[in-house]
């Protein structure tokens, strides 16, 4: 993760939480009373975003001191203290939703995905989020792919080029649409198109696309399919693939599989923060 655009990010979201101040906190807890918080996984599962705790507190009170015990990508069991906080109590009460927000989703995501990898079983390929992801959030959720054992796609609109379906209707076909980008984006950018029948495949390859997405195809499709496209050119299958079906494309041979529930549809893994002992 961008640290930079990390510490911009937890401000924002304290902003947004905090506002003017914590009324609570500060009505209750006396000047210079300190205390000691742990992180507690009550589920078992895969990390993500452990620095999102020692750069969120640090924020709120450069003197508070974090000890992180495990780390992004590491399986976790239920009962397993991550990480220990220390620091003035009002404002480790005040970062303490923020940051568990975040934490929680971002382990989710992570182990959302090491199970969707767990389940493919395959040597070959590889499972890659997409575009749908929570506005705002995207490196984080992003970077959650990448501690499950999972990998990125594109970024944004502004790092690769994919035609899809709609683009290929404007253009009135799929060989116009891939001529018009390859006239105006420059060496480095890959194009990508989406293909549904094998006749689009054959004019993807024609057409000199660099990633051709088997959309909504079957695993005994996307063998046949795969069987047509020369190696150098990267395969990707996407859309009605499931955590119940995903064993089923294991032995495809396709490069990719694209799966957008890893970031859309993910529920937060179960972490809890308890003050432990006043200081």
């Amino acid at each position: 993760m961008n640290k930079v655009k990390l510490q911009q990010m937890l401000q924002q979201f304290f902003l947004e939480d905090i506002g003017e101040r914590d009324l609570t906190s500060e009505a209750i807890f006396p000047d210079g009373q300190k205390a000691k918080g742990h992180f507690l996984v009550k589920e078992d599962g895969v990390l993500a975003g452990v620095e999102i705790i020692s750069t969120g507190f640090r924020l709120l009170d450069p003197a508070n001191e974090t000890t992180i015990y495990k780390r992004d990508g590491e399986k976790v069991k239920k009962g397993e203290i991550i990480a220990s906080v220390s620091g003035l109590i009002a404002p480790l009460l005040t970062g303490e939703r923020v940051i568990l927000n975040l934490l929680q989703r971002m382990s989710g995501i992570a182990t959302l995905t090491n199970r969707a990898v767990t389940l493919l079983n395959s040597d070959y390929t590889r499972i890659c989020d997409t575009r749908k992801t929570t506005p705002g959030l995207r490196m984080l959720e992003k970077y959650a792919v990448t501690c499950g054992g999972g990998y990125n796609h594109r970024f944004g609109l502004y790092d690769a080029v994919m035609i899809k379906d709609n683009h290929i209707a404007f253009c009135g076909s799929l060989t116009k649409a891939v001529k018009a980008v390859r006239e105006k984006v420059g060496h480095m950018v890959k194009i990508e198109v989406e293909t549904e029948t094998k006749e689009q495949v054959l004019e993807a390859i024609a057409a000199g696309a660099d990633v051709i997405m088997f959309d909504n195809r079957s695993p005994a499709e996307i063998r046949e399919f795969v069987k047509l496209v020369p190696k150098p050119i990267i395969t990707e299958a996407s859309g009605g693939i499931t955590l119940e079906n995903i064993a089923e494309y294991g032995d495809t041979g396709v490069d990719y599989i694209s799966l957008g529930m890893l970031t859309h549809s993910v529920k937060a893994l179960d972490i809890s923060f308890n003050i432990v002992g006043l200081e």
